[in-house]
């Protein structure tokens, strides 16, 4: 996870909007997160929204706490190497400013010391042993609070915790059909923890039978129907009692189909038939036997572009995907690497020890590198951290590929916007519209914002949001 400001370089005011009717108001605004405090891992992070802020101080408490009046906002953060004042972020315009309060240990970002910094979305700013992260125009729920700490979130289905913005609405929403029969697909990159949401989802729905997790990819390709649907005794060579079957096996409660694109082709006339008609019929057997299950299925395959192969049926692809989530990879989640670690952490470290520590320079480590293999390699990692130091993880303690990254690749101008798919509707339609404008008016800021009936700001806030310019908009 490399410190590059590639989404979007300066900050937006808040604007509301719905993305249709019966969804929930939302609102834009940047965001300033306390990431982790290096020396209470266990407390995991807070999100604090700036919409309405032009001044943000950081400064020492004896507990976290925060503050907020008349557009200012104190973060209080009990770290004893950060200053009784610390450091100032301020409005100027459109965007965030970082200054050093003139504090006893500075301040850095992106591992460079500074003392006045245009904030950039995902600068990670460091003050003293607490590392904070600054988000531009991040889009929330309009009545969602203005400051949130992690310790008080109630997640919408168990374990899934998160502070990723488009990741919290797929929660909530899957919070919302967990309870119902829906199916329900999971799409990610390995490692990404696409089984949490599968047991999260079982948690949730209380169904009476157990959770059965199954990678299709592992299924012996000569057995994989009698392993699936089971089988009657002496129906093949070595079939010498009868077996339920993993389908069976969930009735009452969850299947959970790992790897679902790896399933080979010829059983999944029979999957089908089975989640269709809701029985299976074993190997051997004469009469089908009826089940009862939710599905869960997941995959790091595009599953669109296997049907189109036809090595996928796309009629089991339209009966599995009822409700889609998708998880993205751990390198788009920094909001979440506090929670992450500080849970990874507490899952693996010795129940006698204390709480373990990670240091500043450890910390400035695990958010550069990339996590190719996602959640996954994160937990590897800390787990082997721990074992070679229990109570505190420093630099030395990591795996070499994350201690000594490959060379970042070139950063992208900041006149770059963030990706369109991470744009609502509306926000789209305002970016064609601007477009158009710009290039009537031959780029006179003045004039589209008279026709378009806004300040001349917030024209250039929005240019700078979607990422245009005079060059690429020219006719």
């Amino acid at each position: 996870m490399h410190y590059c400001p590639h989404m979007l370089d300066n900050t937006i005011s808040t604007i509301s909007h719905s993305n249709g009717p019966g969804d929930a108001a939302m609102a834009v605004a940047d965001e300033l997160i306390v990431l982790l405090e290096c020396d209470r891992p266990h407390a995991g992070s807070s999100c604090h929204r700036l919409g309405d802020i032009d001044e943000v101080v950081i400064a020492r408490g004896a507990t976290r706490q925060v503050e907020r009046s008349d557009g200012r906002l104190v973060v209080r953060i009990p770290d004893g190497r950060i200053s009784t004042v610390h450091a100032f972020l301020r409005r100027d315009g459109a965007s965030f400013f970082l200054h050093d309060a003139g504090s006893k240990n500075g301040v850095a970002v992106n591992g460079a010391r500074v003392d006045r910094h245009l904030l950039r979305d995902r600068d990670v700013i460091e003050c003293g042993h607490t590392t904070l992260v600054f988000r531009v125009a991040r889009a929330r729920p309009v009545d969602a609070p203005a400051d949130v700490d992690y310790a008080d979130i109630v997640p919408a289905v168990p374990g899934l915790l998160t502070l990723h913005a488009p990741l919290a609405a797929q929660f909530r929403a899957l919070g919302d059909v967990a309870t119902s029969s829906i199916p329900i697909l999971v799409l990610g990159p390995s490692g990404t923890g696409k089984e949490l949401v599968a047991r999260g989802v079982h948690a949730l729905a209380q169904r009476r039978g157990s959770f059965v997790g199954v990678n299709c990819g592992a299924l012996p390709e000569n057995l994989v129907e009698a392993e699936l649907f089971g089988s009657r005794r002496g129906a093949f060579t070595g079939a010498n009692e009868d077996r339920v079957g993993l389908v069976r096996s969930s009735d009452q409660g969850t299947l959970f189909l790992d790897e679902i694109g790896d399933l080979p082709l010829r059983a999944q006339p029979t999957l089908l038939r089975a989640l269709q008609e809701r029985e299976v019929m074993p190997v051997g057997a004469t009469r089908p036997v009826p089940v009862d299950l939710r599905l869960v299925a997941a995959t790091h395959h595009d599953l669109d572009a296997l049907a189109k192969k036809q090595q996928f049926r796309p009629d089991l692809l339209a009966r599995i995907s009822g409700f889609i989530v998708k998880l993205p990879p751990l390198r788009e989640r920094i909001e979440d690497f506090g929670i992450l670690i500080g849970a990874l952490l507490a899952r693996h470290a010795a129940p006698p020890a204390p709480a373990p520590k990670v240091s500043i320079e450890a910390m400035r480590a695990l958010l550069r590198y990339d996590w190719p293999l996602n959640i996954r390699e994160l937990e590897y990692c800390l787990r082997a951290a721990l074992a070679l130091s229990p109570s505190r993880i420093d630099l030395a303690h990591l795996p070499d590929p994350v201690r000594n990254p490959p060379p970042a690749p070139r950063s992208f101008p900041p006149a770059i916007a963030r990706s369109s798919r991470d744009w609502t509707p509306e926000q789209l339609a305002r970016r064609e519209e601007l477009r158009a404008l710009l290039v009537e008016h031959r780029w006179n800021i003045s004039q589209v914002a008279r026709v378009m009936g806004k300040d001349r700001v917030q024209v250039r806030r929005w240019i700078r949001l979607f990422g245009l310019s005079e060059e690429g908009t020219a006719r």
